[in-house]
This record gives structure tokens, C-alpha cells and sequence, in this order.
């Protein structure tokens, strides 16, 4: 770098330009320039660093050849260290062996020998938004997220019930009955409601309000919130009364429906939780709309009515 500098001031300099104002510019100073000049550069005889060894100390100053490092190597890899990458493997050498090796030559090592692990790859990381109080004087402002367990006696197995519930009209906006609780179905569920409340062109969605559960801290899910545009915030550990409306409807849901039967079939467990939905969102009356069940959000829209308790005082952090 500073032969290329001091190459370029002396085709200058030797033009005739004064010497103190073409050093200022390509900026060495007066002594690199006139000792660049006087003193030829030494050839470099390696392609940068020194050359490595074929050999590895002991600490008793013993000297072990780098066949036998790999062929210890390959025994570590070949008992409990199947798992391990170069540095750990670096750390059995140091104990099990005494050698004086560092990382840097155990990676070279393994990577001769090809027995480097692939690097994991790096999840892109969305920053958690904290639940805070909000005032909720419409339908589809805040939404609250949840799973349900089920129990299947005849056949001894676990359902799952997801539901996104609109705290304002307390109605479900939609749900998902299945075997499985993945991530993937959490979005699909999103989409399915907010497709049916005939929002997915609108400018303004619902913040959806989860706690930290696997399936909505997944890139899946935060991706997806990201992509629609919507806020998702998660309540902080251990505050259940922060998702106190689908917290609620969950336990109408075990009380009036999932510990009512001893379900023989799957599908006979399905069918009774799809009734459940209808009747809730169809037929059940609720006190805290003035005991109106659909009939409610038609008089909202058309006289203002809004629920009888106070919704920003029911999101309050207790």
C-alpha cells in the first residue's frame, strides 16, 4: 500500500511538483517516502504468515506428528465427540492428549481430514413487542390467540383447538381443530380470519396478542405478521390476565364442551367442538354485551352500542 503511494509521488515529484505539498496529498510522510526509496523490499518466500508445521508440541516439549493428531481426532470423533466441532475438539485434545494446539490448527486439521460441521444457519430475529394497555372501542383492533387441549379416550391422544378471538365483540374470529399444533397452521388460521372478516386489503389490521408459546415466536409467524403489515405483541411470562378474553372463552370451552364427553373417536371430538363454535358465536348470550349474541355488533355499527365492561381497564396489568 505504501509502495503504491510512494510509486505515484515520486512520478510527481520528479515532475517537478514540490515534494511537501505531493506527500500531503497522497498523504505519507517525508521519512516513509525517502526510506521506500533508499531500501529495496525483501521477497516475501510464503504466501503470507509462517509456514506451517507438520508437528505439535506435548507440554512436556514431547513432539507428535499431525498424522497421529488426526488419527486422534478421528477416535474422538468416532466416541463421544460424533457431536463435537473443532473446538471442542480442540478442548479433548488439550486434556485427554496434553497437546499445546490452539483452535486455528484443529480446524485446519479437520477440514483436511473433512470432517468440518456445517455452521447453523443464523434465524432472522424479530423484536418482541411487550402487550400494553390499549383502548378497544371496535371490532378488529385487538385480537387474542391461544391453544386448547383436548383429550381423545377411545383412542388415548391429544387434540388442539387454536382460536383468535376478537376482545371487543368476543366472538371467534376463526379456529383450528387438529392432531398437530405447528406453526405453519397458526398463520393458515390467521390468514382464513382475516379473510373472513374481509380485512386482508385494508390499511389498518388487528394487533394480534399471543403469550410465548413455540408457535408464535417462529419465523414462520413473525414473518408472516411482518409481510400483512400486522403488530403481534406477546405478553410477558406468567400473566395469563393479560389474554384474559381468550383465557375466558377457553374455559367455557372446557366446561360446556370438552368435559362434557369422553370422546371414543376424533372425529367425534371435532364435531362437538365445531358446535360449540356455532352456538358461541351464534346463539350463546353474553352478559357483558348486554346479553345480545350475534345481534350485538349489527347494533354497534348502527347505534354505537359498546360492551358493558370496561375493555381498557380489563387489559390493565394486574
Amino acid at each position: 500500500m505504501f509502495a503504491d503511494k510512494v510509486a505515484i509521488a515520486h512520478k510527481w515529484i520528479t515532475a517537478g511538483h514540490s515534494v511537501t505539498f505531493v506527500l500531503r496529498i497522497v498523504g505519507v510522510s517525508r521519512s516513509t517516502y525517502y526510506y521506500q526509496l533508499t531500501h529495496e523490499p525483501k521477497p516475501r518466500t510464503t504466501s503470507g504468515g509462517r509456514p506451517a508445521t507438520q508437528y505439535t508440541y506435548t507440554h512436556d516439549g514431547s513432539k507428535v506428528s499431525d498424522e497421529q493428531v488426526k488419527e486422534w481426532i478421528m477416535n474422538a470423533v468416532a466416541g463421544d465427540g460424533f457431536a463435537y466441532g473443532y473446538l471442542k475438539l480442540t478442548y479433548v485434545l488439550k486434556r485427554e492428549y496434553q497437546l499445546v494446539i490452539n483452535k486455528k490448527k484443529v480446524y485446519r486439521l479437520c477440514k483436511e481430514l473433512g470432517i468440518l460441521k456445517q455452521q447453523r444457519q443464523i434465524k432472522s430475529k424479530y423484536p418482541r413487542r411487550l402487550a400494553r394497555n390499549r383502548d378497544i372501542m371496535a371490532p378488529n383492533q385487538l385480537w387474542e390467540v391461544d391453544i386448547k387441549y383436548g383429550y381423545v379416550h377411545g383412542e388415548d391422544r391429544f387434540f388442539f383447538v387454536r382460536s383468535y378471538i376478537d376482545v371487543f365483540d368476543r366472538q371467534t374470529a376463526d379456529y383450528h381443530i387438529g392432531l398437530h399444533c405447528e406453526a405453519t397452521e397458526a398463520v393458515d388460521t390467521l390468514k382464513r380470519a382475516l379473510w373472513k372478516r374481509r380485512l386482508l386489503d385494508q390499511s389498518v389490521l388487528p394487533v394480534i396478542r399471543s403469550d410465548n408459546g413455540p408457535q408464535f415466536v417462529s419465523l414462520a409467524f413473525e414473518s408472516t405478521c411482518e409481510q400483512l403489515g400486522i403488530e403481534h405483541e406477546r405478553i410477558p411470562p406468567r400473566t395469563p390476565n393479560m389474554n384474559a378474553h381468550i383465557e375466558s372463552f377457553h374455559r367455557l370451552l372446557e366446561d360446556d364442551c370438552l368435559s362434557r364427553y369422553e370422546f371414543e373417536s376424533y372425529e367425534l371430538a371435532y364435531k362437538a367442538v365445531v358446535d360449540f363454535m356455532d352456538y358461541y358465536n351464534n346463539r350463546r348470550l353474553h352478559s357483558s354485551l348486554h346479553y345480545l349474541p350475534p345481534e350485538f355488533n349489527k347494533q354497534h355499527y348502527e347505534t354505537g352500542l359498546t360492551p358493558k365492561t370496561n375493555v381498557k381497564e380489563s387489559l390493565r396489568l394486574r
